[in-house]
Formats: structure tokens, sequence, C-alpha cells
């Protein structure tokens, strides 16, 4: 295609950034891989069945008091003007008590326990005074958790306090759905991965997007870097097609050297390819053979931004993870931002606390491509479509994109 061909056919309209993650999400399906791992390593992972107890919490009678194991019987009507007289041994019988701590086990005979505080010793004689219900001070076998209940439901997400209370009823590992794969393919003849020379780039996008991929539960296959040439980036792409998706980092806008769109749409089909959002129109989203292929920027600032709105929900999808909001703060904007009617706008900003006075002021080098924009900032400000820009003194909400939640 030609220049001019690609200027025109590229970016003719711009699809709305809700309405392309949208397109983009109807072709992903959730895998139905899953694995058995350790309680250790599960942190964080989803269930693919229900997890249920393999035995009861406590799965002894114990003892909920320090004090004296009695049978109930041989305390009632005591009191502080009529208690009752017992004595202490070894085991519990009638009119005998064993001393007991907090967790022990309730000795054979007894069903009760006498606080120690309603008691007075004198050798083996044990004065109780007051009374106790049977079962009253004890836990009993499954108090906390019964064998055989269902504790959490599949699709849940494994926390730390979770898994110590599987371990407490006796299961050892967990099904799980297997992390979900990606496959980061960096291109680009200007590339290289160390002492560039004048006109050459070092290779940062590739590796940021497999570490987000890491970062946002799946697993990257984080590939060499594929020159501007269809044949390699055919091949490229369709080796990795048995991933969950595929993500290229450059070559996807409409100049002469961005050839990556092409061979997708050669391959599967091309379902956006230029979103209202800034930085970072240049995105395409396709599918080639029931894979979701992610077309980022090169531009670093813009390949993030893309991997935030596009990588990150796909991942999330197609591991069964929950699709969660980034956490934010309020601030109070220090100066102008401006962007235009119809795009989605992402601000960078720095964050400055003065006693409960917070405030956001935009990065002054705000270009898509200076890495440093985002690496130093504290987040971004997203302005709406409908906006023409925020104003100084507007509070907003400041979004930390680096979230692994």
């Amino acid at each position: 295609m030609s220049d001019e061909g690609r200027r025109t056919h590229g970016f003719r309209r711009r699809t709305p950034l809700g309405a392309a993650r949208e397109r983009l999400l109807e072709q992903v399906t959730p895998h139905g891989r899953t694995e058995r791992v350790r309680l250790r390593d599960a942190d964080e992972r989803i269930l693919a069945t229900d997890a249920v107890a393999e035995r009861p919490v406590p799965h002894y009678r114990r003892a909920a008091m320090d004090g004296y194991a009695v049978r109930a019987e041989d305390t009632f009507g005591a009191s502080d003007r009529s208690p009752a007289q017992l004595r202490v041994g070894e085991t519990v019988g009638p009119e005998t008590a064993t001393r007991v701590h907090t967790g022990s086990e309730l000795p054979e005979g007894a069903d009760a326990v006498v606080m120690v505080e309603e008691t007075e010793t004198r050798g083996e004689s044990l004065t109780v005074f007051d009374a106790v219900a049977g079962g009253e001070n004890v836990a009993p076998v499954g108090e906390d958790v019964e064998a055989g209940e269902a504790l959490y439901e599949a699709g849940h997400r494994l926390r730390p306090s979770d898994l110590g209370l599987l371990k407490s009823v006796g299961n050892e590992a967990v099904e799980v759905y297997e992390r979900p794969r990606a496959s980061v393919v960096p291109t680009g003849e200007e590339l290289v991965e160390t002492d560039p020379e004048p006109g050459e780039v070092i290779e940062t996008n590739g590796q940021t997007v497999a570490q987000y991929v890491e970062r946002w539960g799946g697993e990257a296959t984080y590939r060499d870097i594929v020159t501007d040439d269809e044949a390699a980036l055919r091949a490229a792409v369709e080796r990795d097609l048995d991933h969950d998706v595929v993500v290229t980092t450059g070559g996807s806008s409409v100049g002469e050297r961005d050839l990556v769109p092409e061979v997708v749409d050669d391959l599967g089909e091309v379902l956006v390819h230029g979103v209202a959002l800034k930085p970072g129109h240049p995105v395409a989203l396709g599918v080639v053979e029931g894979t979701p292929v992610l077309m980022l920027p090169g531009y670093p600032v813009a390949c993030i931004v893309n991997a935030v709105q596009f990588l990150r929900p796909t991942l999330r999808e197609v591991g069964h993870l929950p699709h969660t909001d980034p956490p934010t703060i309020e601030a109070e904007l220090t100066r102008k931002v401006v962007s235009d009617p119809g795009t989605r706008t992402f601000a960078r900003v720095q964050v400055d606390r003065d006693g409960e006075t917070v405030t956001a002021t935009p990065t002054r080098a705000s270009g898509s491509g200076v890495l440093s924009s985002v690496a130093l900032a504290d987040g971004w400000v997203v302005v709406p479509d409908r906006r023409e820009g925020l104003d100084a003194g507007d509070v907003v909400a400041v979004e930390d994109w680096e979230w692994s939640g």
C-alpha cells in the first residue's frame, strides 16, 4: 500500500476507547486450562473448582478458657455463697476436675470448663463459685469449619488468609486456572538491545510490556526484536498463536515501515485501527485464528497507555482474573490540561502533599515518546472524551496505572 493509501486508510475515523475495548473483548474467550499448585504458591491465583474443607476445625473438643474441665452437673447450684466442692485429679469423673488451658483437648468425661477465676484450690481440693452448663467454655468439633464445608467457589481469587484457612482444614494444594500466556514481540529495524549507534534505539517497550504481563497475573514470552519485514513479522505472529494473546510493539501506525496491521489483516482480521485516545491513537487490535493480537504503538508512553487500556483487560478476561479499577487519589490541578474534544486524554502528573492538601502537576515533558514522563510521574489524570481540557484548580482523580490488583 502506498504512503498516501496508508494515511487515508489508517485513521479516517478513530474508534472511541470504550467501543474499541468492547470490540476486542468480544473476541476473548476465557481459557479452560487448570493446574494443581501447592498452597504456598497459590497467592492471588484463581480457583478453578470449589474449595472444600478436608477436615473440621477444630478437629477435637477443646477448652475455650483456662480453667478446669468438669462434668457440668457437678457444678449445678454453685455460687459465691454456696460453692461446689470438687477435687483435682488426672482424669474427669464424678466430682473430679482436671486442669486445662485454652486450646487443650477436653478430657474424656468432661463436658464443660469452669474459668480459673471462678475457682480456688487448696492442694487437691477445688472450690467452684459459678455453675456452668454442658458445653460452656468448650469449642466443639467443627465449631469453626465443618468437614466437607464449601469454603470458596470457583473463580475466587486466593489471598494469604484464604490459604491459611485452607491449610488449617487439611488442604495441601488447590486446583487453579493457569496464568494467561502472552507473547510480546518488539518490532522495528531501528531497535537494538545495547550500545545504540546514531539512528538506533534501545528496545524498552517489549521489556516493559512483558513485565506488565507478569504484574497483571500472566506469563510473558519476551521475544527477540523482529525487523520491519512482512515475512519476518508474519512468521513471528504465526509462531505464537498458541498463546492466549500476541502483543507487538511498534509498527502499528500508517507509515511506510508500519507493516504489522497489514500482516495481521492478511492472516486474520484487524478489528480496530486508530483509537480516540491520547497519547497512543495509532493502536491496532485484531484477531488471528481466535487469538487476540494487540498492536501497540512504538512511542513508549503511547505503548504503556494502550497496554493498560487493552492488554490488561484482555489478560484478566482470558485468565479468569477479576476486572478491577485502578486506585485513585483526589488532587487539585496546579496547571491547565489541554485535550481535544472526542479524545480520551491521559495526562501524566506528579503528586505533592502538604499536610491535608494534595496537588497534581502535569509533567512538562508530555510527548508520547518521552519515557521519563511516565517513569517520573505518580499517575495520570484521565480527561473524558466530552471535555475540552481541565482547568487549574479542578479537583481530579489521579490513577495509579502501576497497580497490580
